[in-house]
């Protein structure tokens, strides 16, 4: 049984370098199509892509999210990547904190603070540990980081891979109500790249869930990072479901037909027109992982503030050029949607 430290050190590893995509899945967002307005009657210095999220202010709508903790180049990582949220408005999410639990000497990996006092900061906890933790011990993990919301996220399809998962998946639905109804801060239903669909998104609806990360398929495959780490069947059975899950985009227009108050889209999305595409389809904000924790392994912190600032160009060069100043009218504006993600939108949706 591989120790929590070097399992966190495996999933950096892959996540960076590793060939652990979805292969032939996609995002769906490419079904998008946005309709191009040629008289916007607007200047660029007059879009507003601000919004109010949990409770707070982003100035673009964006989450950095959450990949990492419980090793010292976690600490670098999270670190670095929180304080250029702090900078540029963003929302930063915490890694998966069963570290903290298991090793209380790993807190400095999640300490973000101080880098970034001001930023929505998202703490994050497996839904099965939620199971078996009190809610006082819940909010103990949350509070030790200062984090503003939770995160609970479901992840079967990657532990049933992982030679030393989780295989008993009981009793999450109701350790997220009992969580949203007893603790302080906001809950968030988060998937980890297989997405959310309209079953569990009304099974949420209905047990009192308002916040939800729908992590959909097309970016970082955790079954195939879990692949790369086992051996025999575990790995055949890694190799047999690796493109298994749910279309990001897919997922998006679900949880927004549930009618969510907050929708976080993640999984896949690497730039601003993407960001745009989630965000027409209902979402709060959208969220990047592995491809910022690759431009800051890449360039450094350079590298990384660069690729934000290119998802910010290309963000307001689409509200522009969809006549859109607020992201509520970006919400409204013309779109269609096409082939494969029309198609799991109306045989999915039941």
């Amino acid at each position: 049984m591989a120790d929590i430290s070097t399992r966190k050190s495996d999933h950096l590893d892959l996540a960076t370098s590793g060939n652990v995509a979805f292969r032939s899945t996609t995002t769906l967002l490419e079904c998008v199509r946005l309709v191009h307005d040629s008289l916007p009657e607007l200047a660029v210095e007059a879009i507003d892509p601000s919004t109010r999220v949990l409770g707070k202010t982003l100035r673009v709508p964006l989450l950095i999210a959450g990949m990492t903790g419980g090793t010292e180049r976690a600490e670098r990582i999270n670190r670095e990547l929180s304080s250029i949220a702090e900078e540029r408005g963003y929302a930063f999410g915490l890694g998966s904190q069963r570290a903290m639990l298991k090793k209380p000497e790993t807190r400095a990996s999640y300490a973000v603070r101080d880098v970034a006092p001001t930023a929505l900061l998202l703490s994050n906890i497996g839904g099965v540990q939620a199971v078996t933790m009190s809610t006082d011990a819940v909010r103990e993990l949350v509070e030790s980081v200062g984090a503003d919301a939770l995160c609970v996220h479901l992840n079967p399809a990657q532990e049933i891979i992982q030679a030393d998962g989780d295989r008993d998946f009981r009793g999450v639905l109701d350790a997220l109500a009992r969580l949203d109804q007893e603790l302080r801060v906001p809950v968030i239903a988060k998937e980890t790249g297989c997405g959310l669909s309209a079953g569990v998104a009304r099974k949420l609806k209905d047990a009192g869930i308002r916040h939800v990360d729908v992590s959909g398929a097309g970016g970082t495959s955790w079954v195939a990072v879990e692949t790369e780490r086992a051996e025999g069947p575990r790995r055949e059975l890694g190799d047999r479901f690796r493109e298994w899950g749910i279309p990001t985009a897919a997922s998006v227009g679900f949880v927004a037909a549930a009618g969510f108050r907050t929708i976080f889209a993640t999984g896949g999305i690497s730039n601003g027109l993407e960001v745009c595409k989630a965000i027409a389809l209902g979402a709060s904000a959208a969220g990047l992982a592995r491809v910022a924790l690759q431009e800051l392994e890449r360039g450094g912190r350079e590298g990384a503030v660069r690729f934000f600032e290119q998802i910010e160009l290309e963000l307001r060069t689409t509200m522009l050029l969809t006549g859109s100043r607020t992201l509520d009218e970006l919400r409204r504006a013309p779109r269609l949607v096409t082939g494969e993600l029309a198609e799991w939108i109306r045989q999915a949706s039941g």
